[in-house]
């Protein structure tokens, strides 16, 4: 099985930025270089164990949740991230957008795209 590095290069620049965080920051942070807390957004370069250890430690996340989505039998994959998304969100807006994932979902089983 084969890490999808671009899933965890954006999971950890859409925390960075919703954390209000320069790169950086970061790198202070998570005691990395500025130009490798960059690769690893771009997907240029792959994190270590323990460079993952460290920005998941820095963004105040688990390393799981920046490894959710690469466990194709991961029943949580992606929850944290539709609350994050919905977390500021109106009441009107959650059935909106409840709406929107419920028609895309009938959508993807009609067309046999389920796991």
């Amino acid at each position: 099985m084969k890490l999808d590095y671009s899933l965890i290069g954006s999971r950890v620049n859409d925390l960075r930025k919703s954390r209000g965080i320069s790169q950086e920051r970061l790198a202070e942070l998570a005691d990395l270089s500025t130009t490798f807390i960059s690769h690893i957004e771009r997907n240029d370069k792959k994190p270590s164990l323990g460079a993952l250890v460290r920005l998941a430690s820095a963004l105040g996340v688990t390393v799981d949740f920046l490894l959710a989505g690469n466990q194709p039998f991961d029943q949580r994959a992606y929850m944290p991230d539709v609350e994050n998304l919905l977390s500021d969100c109106s009441v009107v807006e959650r059935r909106i957008v409840f709406e929107v994932a419920t028609a895309v979902k009938k959508s993807l089983r009609d067309a046999h795209w389920g796991a």
